[in-house]
């Protein structure tokens, strides 16, 4: 049986990964907490040159919010399937949520 730690460090491979493979560049930092059936991922360093650019105006950062939202909210059954293949168990939900820093973010799955 893997332990808490085994499993934190396998869901956060597969998180950067999916960072790597479906947003098209991974995170600088990834760290997941497994808190009794609740798990977290937190992100920092997950926007690209051309993101942190348009991060320097309001517009800007709130256009990167709204077009990481989306792709998240997409990619939510392969988010599922890979959590839940890890866990050995269907995960019922992802929410992204935003920092007031855009490059850092989290998953949530409980």
């Amino acid at each position: 049986m893997k332990t808490k730690g085994e499993i934190e460090a396998e869901i956060s491979r597969a998180i950067v990964q999916f960072e790597i493979d479906y947003m098209g560049r991974g995170p600088k930092e990834a760290r997941v907490y497994i808190v009794e059936d609740l798990v977290v991922v937190r992100l920092k360093g997950v926007l690209t040159p051309a993101e942190e650019q348009l991060t320097k105006s309001i517009e800007g950062k709130d256009l990167v919010k709204k077009m990481r939202a989306t792709l998240i909210d997409k990619a939510r059954p392969l988010l599922y399937q890979v959590v839940g293949i890890l866990l050995a168990r269907k995960s019922s939900i992802c929410i992204p949520t935003s920092a007031p820093n855009p490059a850092t973010g989290s998953l949530s799955f409980p």
